[in-house]
């Protein structure tokens, strides 16, 4: 394939013609068919509901500018808060994105250093950032010459995650975003979006096509100004730009290709619903059965892996996985799923005013755990590919928690009978859109249960004050009554006081704090008494 692609970029080849060799990456036949009755078989994965915790580098050639995130789109707007940067370190008309895709060498970069720091941190699977709307692969690409194989690190950045994740014993995913650079890129239509090939004789890119990269040779949206609001061609309607058949099918193949030379354990799609969704159901029905089959043949008849999707209905949760993006629902979920977020910008940003402490993202990370999800966290790395000192500051939180506390996390379940207690447990807090609803204000107040076999964890989200503390789901009163309390351990201090009567499990909190995020309790039951068929 590689060679396909120095004939092209010699001339001798199109890149089309290079493709048109190549052929489409063929669906791989199995049990799963592209519908969602036969897609609705799969069922989630017992070593993803075990890992609760996951790591992900949002890393692409946005970073490159150090300016946050949506970069290769606000370049573009003259009124934008990212035109800070425009006559001062770039002008759009002279450097665009292509220019940032060249100049993002990454030459820092060391993914087993960073992935040993992450499973030490106490993450179970790993992210990597395949592209985002830019529409650039971090991969050895073959269906998409604008590759960080062919510029850029010039390095096989998903491939080496990958072996770094599997070397360190961590699940390994891949994020993939641009099935939205169809619209997302169309500011740069009044720059360099609408240069061909033929432009580039002479300069630094002669032999690639840009309009691989910018795909804007396509009347642009309706609805919507340089200066409008920025998500509103987000959906596959209201006026967007519908994407070609062409365009459709080099993703399809460009996803497919990752998925059978990577094999990744979880694929994440920044997408309500699937990639086109709106437009083209049937892309996401295909792909879902191509990766359910690929893995299940790899894997004795078993789809053991993964696939995320925003904004679905009940019936699709059943297909894949939900995904909610930067929020928390306000009650546990029947059918697993994930929350995603960020310590700060999602692409790196220099200087920024801060980013989220230990503290908030272990909270989160226990709430969400606590209704049946998982957490995935990503930490941006700056332009040479590293995170900078107060990232490793939050990093070191977590992993001084996670040390102390893993247990209560790690191979938990959900408590169906009583997910927690307090003024958040018992509050309504509404999502917008995928989400978007975190930064609530935990307290020592609320607290979050989780279950494994026959004992119960207990975290309390803030440290109270020593003394007494009711927990009072153990009350014989209470339906989630589980019988007599035989031992209440606090993790990394030892077994504690305790008094068990009709207000609930009464537990004596000591001065003395294992870590000052916030104290988790292991209860245990007298098995003469407890009933665990609950």
């Amino acid at each position: 394939m590689k060679r396909l692609f120095s004939l092209a970029l010699f001339g001798m080849l199109t890149l089309a013609e290079a493709n048109a060799q190549m052929g489409n990456v063929p669906m791989e036949e199995g049990r799963y068919e592209s519908n969602w009755k036969s897609l609705s078989e799969w069922e989630c994965p017992e070593w993803y509901k075990d890992a609760k915790f996951g790591l992900w580098a949002h890393w692409g050639p946005q970073c490159q500018a150090e300016s946050g995130d949506w970069y290769a789109r606000f370049m573009y707007y003259s009124d934008s808060p990212y035109d800070q940067h425009r006559g001062i370190h770039y002008n759009p008309a002279e450097y665009g994105l292509k220019e940032f895709c060249r100049d993002f060498v990454a030459k820092k970069w060391n993914p087993e250093a960073i992935m040993k720091r992450y499973a030490d941190v106490g993450c179970k699977f790993f992210m990597a950032l395949g592209n985002h709307h830019d529409n650039f692969d971090l991969w050895d690409s073959p269906y998409q010459e604008w590759n960080s194989v062919n510029m850029g690190p010039k390095r096989d950045v998903v491939g080496e995650w990958e072996k770094a994740a599997r070397s360190n014993n961590l699940r390994f995913g891949v994020s993939i975003h641009a099935s939205h650079a169809w619209t997302w890129l169309e500011p740069s239509q009044k720059y360099d979006g609408n240069l061909t090939k033929a432009d580039g004789q002479g300069k630094w890119w002669e032999g690639y096509d840009p309009q691989e990269l910018y795909a804007q040779q396509h009347p642009h949206s309706t609805g919507w100004e340089q200066s409008g609001t920025i998500h509103s061609q987000w959906a596959w309607g209201n006026g967007a730009s519908l994407p070609s058949e062409a365009y459709k099918t080099k993703l399809q193949n460009r996803c497919r290709q990752v998925v059978n030379d990577y094999n990744p354990d979880i694929v994440y799609f920044d997408d309500t619903v699937l990639p086109f969704w709106g437009c083209d159901e049937q892309w996401g029905l295909d792909f879902l059965a191509h990766y359910y089959n690929h893995a299940a043949n790899l894997n004795g008849g078993k789809a053991d892996v993964v696939v995320t999707g925003k904004i679905l209905p009940e019936e699709q949760k059943k297909a894949l996985m939900w995904d909610v993006e930067r929020g928390i629902p306000d009650r546990p979920q029947k059918d697993y799923w994930q929350t995603c977020t960020c310590i700060g910008q999602w692409h790196y940003q220099k200087n920024l005013g801060g980013y989220k402490s230990a503290a908030t993202v272990v909270r989160m990370l226990v709430d969400v755990v606590s209704k049946n999800g998982n957490l995935l966290l990503s930490i941006p790395l700056n332009a040479d590919g590293e995170y900078d000192a107060r990232e490793a500051v939050v990093l070191d939180g977590i992993e001084a928690w996670m040390k102390i506390n893993g247990e209560s996390v790690y191979g938990t379940r959900y408590w169906p009978e009583c997910f927690g207690e307090g003024p958040l447990a018992e509050a309504t807090n509404g999502m917008t859109a995928q989400g978007f609803n975190e930064g609530q204000n935990y307290t020592s107040a609320d607290v979050r249960y989780v279950t494994k076999g026959d004992t119960i964890y207990a975290t309390i989200m803030a440290w109270p004050q020593a003394g007494d503390y009711t927990l009072k789901a153990f009350s014989p009163l209470a339906s989630s009554y589980r019988g007599k309390v035989k031992s209440v351990t606090l993790l990394g201090y030892g077994e504690v006081e305790f008094r068990h009567g009709a207000e609930g499990l009464v537990v004596n909190i000591p001065s003395q704090h294992p870590n000052e995020i916030a104290p988790a309790l292991r209860i245990t039951f007298d098995d003469t008494e407890a009933d665990f068929t609950k």
